[in-house]
């Protein structure tokens, strides 16, 4: 049961000035199946599904969930890629007034396993295979340490029937099963826009994923706020490649769309060809996605070749965005490329609407949208004048109500409230925010979030390793790769291949695997034995730059 309460004067606050309209998310579907019951939801390779079928189907699905057991506050886990399934899913949980609980599809068991144990997520719904990858048996490996999970729900299955489970009482069955439910048997429920409906798991400095609660509230002023900025309409066309299980995917490829009542066109995997070709064919008009998307399409040798006059608006977030990268999307894709700032704890809290001059656009991560606020502080807490550089405090109706364990809420917020983001900023006379580092020990992978303490952990324990250190590198594409450096036990050299194979066999998601390997005698560290990484990052800066090209 996942509970948290918003605090009253921050609910009263939203409420008294209009940011918060008390909606339930999945109202916004059933309001598209009744106004435009005949336009397209959703675009997944050669699915297309009305609003009217995809609120057949989110009853439908409901009433099978019910009938598992899921009820009010019951979290249901799903990690599902970019497909159609995802959509009808989510709303469905959410019709129960469950907790929708997206994973990533690039985690394996270290980190799969322990999502599931703090959840106790008695629904777990997979893929049959993505990417050549078993999902069933991943689960049937955790399953003697998941207790309390009773079913395990297939998407896709390639032919013949699903497996049966022989843990009593449960089950393995396929997402068709739950299609075939009966919506008239939907238990009728007072719902509460401050009810939870979204768990989300996001890495931070600690070795653990942190599991982020959001409520209909938080994220349904966030996505009208989005709507607003970049003065979106019913006749664009959502482009969305980010991952789903991602919040910049969840938020605006399953949400935002049927509030304007208009589709979303999903990318499944990402391949700069094949999305240049959708956005052509569906006329896509706009898209939030990482540094690494907007770079394939910018910089696609047949780009040309491609009409992608549609797509009017691209913004950029989730990793450091080259200006560079903002400027050659104007000039080569013909779209307003525009920076944007947030997480998963707060959507977003800044951006530059697509009219902004292009030096903002390009060179900043924008203002704050809505009724976002920040602070830009010193370390005693004090703000800073514009032009410094100080850890950036956010707050705003959007900010989502706390983690899952106490122990992360622990220092996460000020005692007035506002959140610490851990980054750190300044702001310009005119108020545009710059993202200036992190104090958080993360690395930025293509918009992932990699935990350079996660990784260490498990480094230090292979038998050739005395010391560890992982920081992250530049990159031109997926703006930041993962190197580690080793001071080995005596004797030992132990190479990159070593090293990802060990961690592999740790069932560690790939993407997070270090990309480089330096050995040294030992690493820098202040008086108190702390390991001084700023120094550890100039030095593999300072070495790539002296790279040939």
């Amino acid at each position: 049961m996942v509970r948290i309460r918003t605090p009253v004067g921050r609910r009263d606050r939203n409420r008294s000035e209009g940011y918060w309209r008390d909606v339930v998310i999945d109202a916004h579907v059933a309001a598209a199946a009744r106004d435009v019951p005949d336009a397209i939801a959703v675009v997944d390779g050669a699915t297309r599904i009305t609003y009217r079928g995809l609120e057949d189907s989110i009853e439908a699905v409901a009433a099978s969930l019910a009938g598992l057991g899921v009820g009010r506050g019951e979290p249901v886990s799903w990690q599902l890629p970019n497909w159609h399934e995802a959509l009808i899913l989510h709303h469905a949980v959410l019709r129960l007034g469950a907790v929708s609980n997206p994973i990533i599809p690039i985690y394996r068991q270290h980190e799969v396993g322990y999502i599931l144990r703090q959840t106790g997520s008695r629904v777990v719904v997979v893929p049959e295979t993505f990417r050549g990858f078993d999902y069933p048996a991943m689960l049937a490996e955790l399953r003697p340490g998941l207790p309390l999970l009773r079913h395990v729900v297939v998407a896709r299955p390639s032919g013949g029937p699903v497996p049966s489970s022989d843990a009593p009482g449960s089950g393995v069955l396929a997402f068709e099963e739950l299609l075939r439910g009966d919506p008239g048997s939907v238990p009728a429920l007072a719902r509460d826009a401050d009810d939870p409906m979204l768990l989300m798991f996001t890495s931070g400095t600690t070795a653990e994923p942190k599991g982020v609660i959001h409520t209909h509230n938080t994220l349904d002023y966030e996505c009208r706020s989005i709507i607003q900025v970049y003065g979106l309409r019913p006749d664009d066309v959502v482009f969305m490649p980010s991952p789903v299980t991602h919040i910049t995917g969840l938020l605006y490829g399953l949400q935002l769309p049927a509030m304007l009542g208009t589709r979303v066109v999903l990318q499944d995997i990402w391949d700069a060809t094949a999305a240049l070709r959708l956005i052509e064919a569906e006329q896509c008009s706009f898209t939030v996605a990482a540094t690494p998307f907007l770079h394939g399409l910018v910089h696609h040798p047949q780009l040309a070749s491609y009409d992608v006059s549609s797509l009017r608006v691209f913004a950029c977030g989730g990793a450091d965005v080259p200006p560079g990268l903002i400027r050659q999307a104007d000039n080569r894709l013909g779209t307003t490329a525009t920076r944007v700032y947030g997480s998963t704890e707060f959507p977003t809290l800044s951006t530059s609407p697509p009219d902004a001059p292009e030096d903002k656009r390009a060179g900043t991560d924008g203002q704050p949208i809505g009724a976002a606020e920040y602070r830009i502080v010193a370390d005693d807490g004090a703000d800073l004048p514009v032009g410094q550089v100080g850890e950036l405090l956010v707050r705003g109706p959007e900010l989502f109500p706390g983690y899952l364990t106490d122990a992360d809420n622990d220092g996460a917020f000020t005692a007035d409230g506002w959140f610490r983001t851990g980054d750190l900023a300044s702001a310009d006379a005119d108020g545009y925010v710059s993202i200036q580092g992190r104090k958080k020990d993360i690395i930025l992978r293509g918009g992932e979030n990699i935990s350079a303490i996660e990784v260490e952990n498990l480094l230090f324990e292979h038998p050739a390793v005395r010391e560890v250190a992982i920081v992250a590198m530049p990159d031109p594409v997926l703006t930041e790769r993962a190197c580690a450096f080793i001071v080995p036990v005596p004797g030992a050299s132990p190479t990159l291949a070593d090293l990802t194979e060990y961690l592999a066999g740790k069932q560690l998601a790939r993407q997070k695997l270090p990309e480089r390997v330096e050995i040294v005698a030992e690493l820098p560290k202040t008086q108190s034995g702390k390991v001084q990484k700023f120094r550890l990052r100039e030095l593999i800066q300072d070495k790539l730059a002296r790279l040939p090209p």
